[in-house]
């Protein structure tokens, strides 16, 4: 749907026969149509702006789509990561939990139910965007795609794109996103003033999910924690 309204997705190529899966060595198999370009290790203001825009531009292409699927990790799953979290760690990780209980605490009473909402990417980090030069030329990795707050998306996006090695958060490259998002879509004033409640609530969600990882990896697994 998207790659029809012109957001560069990759998409599966059909067969002779029509068919966009079929069966290679009794698994099941697809080819998948190629895209130019690299993820930007550094990004810059300017790639910021670009993928603003972009994210925006994929919110549009989505208000037509007709499927819907509910956010498995959004706001009301998150209690339970963090309570399976419980008992598996040492005694830094049981006062981090006490902290992040009131953290989930106030996210839950603050969190909002009336804005805008829609197809949201939910996982945009800067490895999931291609660029050629400064514009974008591929978006992957549509798994934890799903319908929820539009403006969610923005905060995903401005916690893995707009803070330096984690930790410091560049104001010329999240206004930069901003801008680029808004030259596409206008947040209205309720969207704005949530911002910070919503960045803070996708810093969480993506705190959590690795704190289940770091906890619950078997030994010997594949993955690394």
């Amino acid at each position: 749907h998207l790659a029809g309204k012109g957001i560069p997705c990759p998409i599966p190529v059909k067969t002779r026969d029509g068919h966009d899966l079929r069966e290679l060595s009794k698994r099941p198999a697809a080819l998948i149509t190629f895209l130019a370009g690299m993820w930007p290790k550094r990004p810059t203001a300017q790639h910021c702006g670009g993928v603003g825009e972009g994210l925006a531009r994929l919110h549009l292409a989505g208000e037509d789509f007709d499927g819907t699927r509910a956010n498995t990790l959004g706001v009301s799953s998150w209690r339970e990561l963090l309570t399976s979290c419980d008992g598996h760690g040492d005694n830094d990780q049981a006062t981090l939990q006490e902290r992040l209980n009131k953290v989930l605490d106030t996210l839950e009473s603050q969190w909002p139910s009336d804005l805008p909402s829609g197809l949201i990417h939910a996982d945009l980090f800067p490895d999931n965007v291609f660029f050629r030069g400064d514009e974008i030329s591929g978006v992957i990795d549509f798994y934890f795609a799903c319908t929820d707050v539009l403006a969610y998306d923005i905060a995903v996006c401005l916690n893995s794109w707009a803070f330096e090695d984690g930790r410091e958060y560049n104001y010329s490259k999240g206004a930069a996103l901003i801008a680029g998002y808004e030259s596409v879509r206008a947040l209205n004033d309720a969207e704005r003033s949530v911002l910070p409640v919503l960045c803070r609530g996708a810093a969480l969600r993506f705190f959590l999910t690795r704190l289940v990882d770091w906890t619950d990896t078997p030994a010997d697994a594949l993955v690394r924690p």
